[in-house]
């Protein structure tokens, strides 16, 4: 067994990996394909390189982002720390000058001696031809420990090594996906449990014995919100005039046909939703005892039964749009948004099937996957799991590659509720950003949201300073 481990892909997340791999004494192969080749999206040679906007989003404490920030700067991140050091004025958030972000990120690990950076695409065969059988990353594994830590656009010949490798018949892609709501925001006077047609009021029913029978169908997985025909066609309207993201070229180019956005398929005329995802038949409104006009429905996303994604809304509509429209419907006027819906190019692993909460791989002991390809969505979020996998890839390595006691933090921290959400069970799996929403409840109940996500994030804090004293001794 070698005594440095490699890493592939010089993102967010592999170079925050090296950073906490090379300050504990390990060696570390980073190996970046840039400049030699680029993803249709990313244009700069520096590592770490910002795609999108410049933000990091909140810095509040009473923000999940801004929490999963403070967790990381308790473990001092190295992208963290240079975020601050490059940061632009941008209110409560942490915004930051791209291209010195991405220099500084870069300086900093050349100068650092147990890092030997490779500029070389894995998965070509100029880096090392692979016996029969076997894949470049399953090589490179044998020898030492590897982070695979590649990003949403990772390469076609890397993403074929890691189909065979997993056995996966594809890497997830997606491009369109819902919002996902939080329960207890939805207004429980308007919504109703219920599948379709095993809600509607018979004929011989009185709206009494309909209502007792409904009552009992209340653990189904779909909360129902009705809408009358004023509600819809001012909600159509708003829909079909809502400002959009630009997507990039090869996006335009890549989308997936199956899964039409909300707003495209509004615009193919007034009662096309109500013939499609809004479709009332089935249903009847508790407040008329009559079918309504249009039916949105809300589906079980996690199996705590706290989070629930809008059915039939991917959407690609700006964030500030998705809360301001969707809110017009019946019953989501305080919804609370974990996760705006999202269209973009993004592969990913079925992570909840292969990885474990520490990010490596249940089938080889030796391969973690850090960054978006696992499953988690966006900048901070990318840092946090190549924090997780390098902390416990150079504990492996220290252990003389038996991992007996793996970091896994605290589900109440942010870090913990992320790597445990891409880890449990969920067959309808998709990426996810930090939100309140999977974190374990408080065990009293609080109304005032702000009060709320206070002393969540109080609690993580506190819980990952306990971990960490644990840890010193």
């Amino acid at each position: 067994m070698e005594s440095y481990i490699t890493i592939i892909g010089g993102g967010l997340a592999g170079t925050e990996a090296a950073y906490q791999i090379a300050k504990r004494g390990i060696q570390v192969k980073l190996y970046e394909m840039k400049p030699k080749v680029f993803s249709p999206a990313h244009s700069d040679a520096n590592l770490a390189e910002i795609v999108c906007s410049n933000s990091f989003k909140s810095n509040l404490h009473t923000n999940a982002c801004g929490l999963l920030k403070e967790e990381l700067r308790k473990l001092d991140s190295l992208l963290i720390r240079i975020a601050d050091e490059t940061a632009v004025p941008a209110g409560q958030a942490l915004a930051v000058d791209r291209k010195q972000f991405s220099k500084r990120v870069t300086e900093e690990l050349e100068k650092m001696e147990n890092i030997q950076i490779i500029r070389k695409e894995v998965g070509k065969q100029d880096i090392r031809k692979p016996t029969q059988g076997y894949t470049q990353i399953e090589e490179m594994a044998k020898e030492g420990i590897v982070i695979i830590a590649t990003g949403p656009l990772t390469s076609d010949s890397l993403s074929k090594e890691i189909i065979k490798l997993t056995g996966e018949d594809k890497l997830y892609f997606y491009d369109a996906a819902a919002p996902i709501i939080e329960k207890e925001s939805v207004n429980m006077e308007i919504a109703f449990w219920g599948e379709r047609y095993e809600q509607e009021r018979r004929k011989e029913e009185t709206i009494e014995d309909w209502q007792k029978r409904i009552e009992k169908q209340n653990q189904a997985s779909y909360l129902n919100l009705p809408m009358n025909e004023e509600e819809y066609e001012k909600f159509w309207t708003e829909l079909v005039n809502a400002q959009i993201v630009t997507l990039h070229d090869f996006e335009k180019r890549e989308l997936f046909e199956g899964c039409m956005p909300i707003e495209i398929m509004a615009k193919r005329g007034k009662d096309t939703l109500r013939f499609g995802p809004l479709k009332p038949v089935g249903f009847t409104d508790k407040r008329t005892g009559r079918r309504p006009y249009a039916v949105v429905q809300l589906r079980q996303d996690n199996k705590e039964g706290n989070l629930f994604n809008m059915v039939g809304f991917q959407t690609n509509l700006k964030f500030g749009e998705q809360q301001r429209v969707f809110q017009m419907i019946p019953g989501l006027e305080q919804a609370n948004f974990v996760k705006f819906g999202v269209m973009h190019r993004n592969t990913y692993l079925h992570s909840t099937k292969l990885l474990e909460p520490t990010g490596r791989l249940k089938q080889n002991s030796n391969l973690y996957f850090a960054g978006q390809i696992t499953g988690v969505e966006g900048y901070v979020e990318s840092i946090c799991s190549g924090m997780v996998a390098a902390l416990n890839a150079q504990k492996q390595l220290k252990e003389k590659n038996k991992l007996q006691n793996p970091i896994i933090f605290p589900k109440t921290t942010m870090i913990g509720a992320l790597m445990d959400y891409i880890s449990t069970s969920n067959e309808n799996f998709q990426p996810m950003n930090a939100n309140f929403g999977i974190l374990p409840p408080l065990t009293q109940t609080i109304k005032d949201k702000k009060l709320k996500y206070t002393k969540l994030a109080d609690r993580a804090l506190a819980d990952l300073e306990e971990m960490l004293q644990i840890d010193d001794k």
